[in-house]
C-alpha cells in the first residue's frame, strides 16, 4: 500500500459525492482535475492506475490554512491563558531565542502531518529557519508559501540582517523548483518594523512578483500606539509603504476601520480572519466581517500558531469564525455556512496563488473525502452545514495534493515517526531554554 503514496498518476476516485450528487473524478496524472462525471469509469479504465473507492465520501476542495507559525506545534500547550503581550515577551520570544533549525523541520513535519490529517492541503507560513520549513514541505507532500519572519524593531544593523535573511530565503526556495512551494516577504507587523523595512519588502515583492504576509491591527493597543507614536493609523502606514497590494496577505485585522476596508477592497489585501487565536488571547474585537465583505474583500481564514490555537484544524476554525461573526455582530445571519466553507477553501486559494479552489475540470487537484457514515455527518440534509457547524477535521479520510495521495483512509506514512521526531525536538527546546 505504501507504494501508492508521494506520487503522481492517473487514479480514478469512485463512489464519492459532490453536495448531494454522486460523482466520480478522473485525476489526470499531471496534478489536475481531468474530468468529474457520474459515471468516468467505461472510458478512464484505460488511463486509471489507482482506484479510491470512497465508499461515499463527499468530496471538498482542500482547506487552505493563510496564516500560521507551521512550527509552533512544538509549542502547543506551553503558554496558556495570558494576555497577548507578556505571552510574547515572556514566555515565546524567549524560548523562540533557542529555536534551531532542526526544531523548525520537526516542528514544520508535525504541522504538514496535523493539516494533512484534517484535511488541509496549503498553508501560508512565516517563522524563522524557513529553508528547513521547506525541507519539511517538501517531504510532507502539500503546498506552502513561506516568508523568513522580518522584525528590525527601527534598528538599521537588525534590519540589514533581515534583508538578507529574506534574499536568502526567496533564493532557496527559488533553486527547489518546486511548485508546491513559493516563496513571500513577511514584515512581522507595523509596531515590529520600520517604515525603511516595511519600503525594502514591499519593493522587492514587487520586483520578485511574490507576496507579502504580514500582521495587521491585531490588538486595540497597536492601533493607539501607532498613533501616539507616529500620528497615523497602522494601514495609513502600511499603505505608504506600498505594504497593500494584491498580493498582499494580511492577517487578524481585527481593528480596522470601515474606510480601511474599503481600503483593502481598492488595493486587492486579502485578509486572514484567525477567529481562535484571537478569542483565545482576547483582542477584544472581532475581525469587522460584515464591513469587508460589503466593501467586495477576499476573505480567508488561518489558524496561527499552535501556541496561540492550539490546533491546525481549519474545519474547527470555520465554525468558529461563523460563531464568533454571528455573536459579535448579534446577527444570525452574518457568515453563514457556505460562505465559511468558502473562506477556508477557495478563497484561500486564491488569496495564496494556487488556483481557484474549485472541483472542475483542469483545476488543481487538491481535494480531500470526508466521512459520510459518522456521527457527525448523519443526518445529512445540508453537506455544508453538516461540514461547518457539525464535524471537524477529524472526519476527513483521504487527503490529495496536486494530484499525488497524502492520506488514505485516514493513513498517513511515517506518522510515528514524525511524532516521536518532534516530541524529542520540543523537550530539547524547552531543556535548552531552561523553562518549564
Amino acid at each position: 500500500m505504501e507504494d501508492i503514496f508521494r506520487k503522481t498518476y492517473p487514479v480514478l476516485i469512485r463512489n464519492v459525492r459532490i453536495g448531494k450528487e454522486p460523482q466520480e473524478i478522473f485525476l489526470d496524472g499531471t496534478g489536475r482535475i481531468g474530468e468529474i462525471g457520474p459515471d468516468l469509469a467505461r472510458d478512464r479504465a484505460a488511463e486509471t492506475e489507482f482506484i479510491i473507492d470512497g465508499n461515499g465520501a463527499l468530496v471538498l476542495p482542500g482547506c487552505v490554512n493563510t496564516h500560521t507559525h507551521a512550527a509552533m506545534t512544538l509549542l502547543r500547550g506551553y503558554a496558556d491563558d495570558m494576555v497577548l503581550q507578556d505571552w510574547l515577551v515572556n514566555r515565546i520570544w524567549p524560548l523562540e531565542a533557542h529555536l534551531t533549525g532542526e526544531d523548525v523541520y520537526w516542528g514544520t513535519r508535525l504541522a504538514c502531518l496535523e493539516m494533512i490529517r484534517s484535511g488541509t492541503t496549503a498553508f501560508n507560513d512565516m517563522y524563522f529557519f524557513m529553508e528547513d520549513a521547506a525541507r519539511a514541505v517538501d517531504e510532507a507532500g502539500i503546498r506552502a508559501v513561506l516568508c523568513h519572519g522580518f522584525i528590525d524593531l527601527g534598528d538599521a544593523g537588525k534590519r540589514e540582517a533581515e534583508c538578507r535573511a529574506t534574499e536568502k530565503l526567496v533564493a532557496h526556495i527559488r533553486s527547489l523548483n518546486n511548485p508546491r512551494i513559493r516563496a513571500a516577504v513577511g514584515p512581522h507587523a507595523p509596531y515590529t518594523v520600520s517604515d525603511e523595512g516595511l519600503r525594502w519588502c514591499a519593493d522587492v515583492a514587487r520586483e520578485q512578483g511574490i507576496g507579502i504576509h504580514i500582521h495587521v491591527c491585531e490588538t486595540e493597543k497597536e492601533v493607539t500606539d501607532s498613533i501616539a507614536a507616529r500620528g497615523k493609523r497602522p494601514v495609513a502606514i502600511l499603505d505608504a509603504c506600498g505594504i497593500l497590494t494584491s498580493r498582499t496577505v494580511a492577517a487578524h485585522c481585527c481593528w480596522l476601520d470601515a474606510a480601511e476596508c474599503r481600503l483593502f477592497a481598492e488595493r486587492g489585501v486579502h485578509v486572514s480572519h484567525n477567529p481562535v487565536s484571537n478569542m483565545k488571547l482576547a483582542t477584544n474585537r472581532a475581525m469587522p466581517y460584515p464591513d469587508l465583505r460589503a466593501a467586495g474583500v477576499n476573505v480567508t481564514l488561518g489558524t496561527d500558531g499552535c501556541s496561540s490555537n492550539n490546533n491546525l484544524d481549519m474545519l474547527e476554525t470555520a465554525k468558529t469564525a461563523a460563531l464568533l461573526q454571528k455573536f459579535s455582530w448579534n446577527d444570525p445571519t452574518v457568515l453563514p455556512a457556505g460562505e465559511a466553507l468558502a473562506m477556508a477553501t477557495s478563497a484561500g486559494a486564491r488569496a495564496l496563488g494556487f488556483g481557484d479552489g474549485r472541483l472542475e475540470a483542469g483545476s488543481p487537484a487538491d481535494i480531500i473525502l470526508v466521512d459520510t457514515k459518522s456521527a457527525c455527518a448523519t443526518p445529512m440534509h445540508n453537506p455544508v452545514s453538516n461540514m461547518v457547524y457539525a464535524c471537524n477535521g477529524s472526519a476527513v479520510e483521504t487527503v490529495i495534493c496536486n494530484g499525488t495521495i497524502l492520506m488514505l483512509e485516514r493513513n498517513v506514512p511515517g506518522e510515528q515517526e514524525i511524532l516521536d521526531g518532534a516530541a524529542r525536538a520540543a523537550a530539547a527546546l524547552v531543556a535548552r531554554a531552561g523553562q518549564t
